[in-house]
């Protein structure tokens, strides 16, 4: 069906508004078998920005011609072949290096235009795409990567999730929206999705209707993260699971209608929530919808998380269980994904589950072959029981491969984690996530412990990779906050030593079995400023 631009005749347009209204993002799909043949020099430089709704960002620099890539797994479902695929890909394609994302998307890297359509074809023989894992398009579905085997979810979501993806792939009545647009839906008691950092949210509720209980969702919108994050806000309405799909349509039109398009940089939909509040959505929202909904019912989200699934659990399903697995930084190569594969088909189903702390799931395991499959060489590296500080880290892609980042994350990770799980022990784990720029594409703000990646003038050796710390991030259900900056900046090789001493501090004034968002709510942001201005030596 078509749609009016209603906002095309807007004078104070961005620029970037001006040229997606003279050709479509999902346009470039048309023009890639060309460009592969012409090679990367026949691309015009303003056509470059377009590639991002193919799934396809230049990598630093961008006049080399190699593409970073993103592979839609919603809500972080792979099949058997789908995960030998991917592997195939990335050994063929991309240096072997495979990256999981914390929207449970797969990344490659190293990619040349000319390798484009053979790598398309690839992944549409396995059901999977990577169009609109960028763009200004609704992104791939974040959601619980136990669906379906989940003793904790209150619906098997794994449909909904497929009907919902399907209709916004290569939709061009939706390829056209202000900004990025990204939707989770989960029924997963524990907030497996991440609800409140999503620009729209679907979690689980219940509401007596006519005398009955019914299982639906709640909805919250307008959740962001990057320079000016904002935490999602829950509208009245309960919705009914066959409902869900046509209100996410009637959300995503009112973005796309009404969402700001003059400064790119105010742009998302949090901004449009923020200003409207969620009376006003609600009333535009069944305006759009064309029918009443429902008011809330009962909030079944109990806590969160953080997307941690380690160890052997049973599924509801009798018999079986799913293991959760760490994968360092996310950061695998395609060995290791075969492995993988192979081990799950022996064991399993054949499937891998995606976690948006970039980590891995083994589901429907027969309990009587769970030792067997502990007992498989990949799981040397990829653990079920990793140390304390390794198995809580996230990390972005950083300046290795991405234009925007300032500093390296993934090694500098590692490393500090390292070097942590060496040096200190504590009794509850510290969540630290590290980012190489603002855009937070490794969500520093919800961690205990946010590294933001910087650049610092030095006396000795001129600019320099830094980092800023923030602390106290969390998504919980009653306290949900962004961490707070500490002022100060690290140089990147003294990282280890500061957070080794800010963690003992930590260590020796908490309380037992205290956490540590809960440590920085009791002792004040200020008490740890203090800290890290002693270990910094400011007066």
């Amino acid at each position: 069906m078509a749609y009016e631009k209603v906002w095309a005749n807007d004078e104070k347009l961005s620029k970037e508004e001006i040229h997606k209204l003279k050709k479509d993002g999902l346009d470039i799909l048309n023009d890639i078998d060309r460009y592969a043949k012409e090679g990367f020099a026949s691309i015009p430089k303003e056509e470059w920005g377009h590639f991002k709704w193919a799934g396809l960002y230049l990598q630093k620099p961008k006049e080399a011609g190699y593409f970073m890539m993103r592979v839609n797994i919603p809500t972080g479902i792979i099949s058997y072949d789908q995960a030998i695929a991917l592997a195939k890909i990335g050994e063929d394609y991309g240096r072997d290096v495979i990256d999981i994302t914390t929207r449970q998307a797969i990344q490659y890297h190293w990619l040349t235009i000319e390798q484009l359509p053979d790598i398309y074809r690839r992944l549409d023989e396995v059901g999977l795409s990577s169009v609109g894992a960028c763009g200004d398009i609704p992104r791939t579905i974040v959601g619980n990567p136990l669906a379906g085997i989940d003793a904790n979810e209150l619906m098997d979501t794994r449909e909904i999730v497929n009907d919902v993806y399907e209709f916004f792939q290569r939709n061009r009545d939706f390829s056209n929206l202000p900004r990025k647009f990204k939707i989770s839906i989960s029924a997963n008691i524990h907030n497996a999705g991440h609800d409140l950092i999503n620009c729209l949210a679907f979690t689980p509720a219940t509401k007596v209707i006519d005398g009955e209980e019914q299982v639906g969702f709640h909805v919250k919108v307008g959740g962001g993260l990057s320079t000016k994050p904002y935490l999602a806000q829950e509208l009245d309405v309960f919705i009914r699971p066959e409902d869900l799909k046509d209100v996410a349509i009637a959300i995503t039109t009112i973005y796309r209608d009404y969402g700001y398009r003059e400064k790119r940089h105010r742009a998302r939909l949090k901004f449009l929530m923020a200003d409207w509040g969620p009376d006003k959505f609600r009333e535009k929202l069944v305006e759009v919808y064309g029918k009443e909904l429902p008011t809330k019912g009962e909030d079944k989200v109990e806590n969160w998380n953080a997307g941690y699934f380690y160890g052997v659990h049973p599924q509801k399903q009798e018999g079986l269980s799913y293991a959760g697995f760490n994968v360092q930084v996310g950061r695998m190569n395609s060995e290791e994904l075969i492995q993988l594969a192979e081990v799950s088909k022996k064991y399993g189903n054949g499937e891998i589950r995606t976690c948006n702390s970039q980590n891995v799931v083994i589901p429907n395991v027969s309990n009587e072959k769970i030792d067997e499959l502990l007992a498989e060489t990949v799981f040397e590296k990829i653990t079920i029981a990793p140390k304390s500080f390794i198995g809580y880290s996230v990390a972005c892609t950083g300046i290795e491969y991405c234009n925007l980042a300032l500093v390296e994350t993934k090694e500098t990770t590692k490393k500090l984690a390292e070097y942590l799980d060496e040096n200190i022990q504590l009794d509850v784990p510290v969540r630290m996530h590290m980012v190489g720029c603002p855009n937070s594409c490794g969500q520093r703000q919800i961690a205990d412990i946010g590294l933001q990646g910087v650049l610092m003038k030095t006396k000795e050796a001129g600019m320099v990779q830094a980092f800023e710390i923030y602390v106290g991030g969390t998504l919980e259900k009653e306290h949900a906050s962004f961490n707070q900056k500490l002022k100060g900046r690290i140089a990147s090789e003294n990282l280890p030593r500061v957070l080794k001493q800010l963690l003992t501090f930590f260590k020796e004034e908490k309380q037992p079995a205290e956490n540590f968002y809960d440590f920085v709510q009791r002792t004040g942001v200020d008490v740890l400023q203090g800290e890290l201005d002693k270990i910094l030596g400011v007066e």
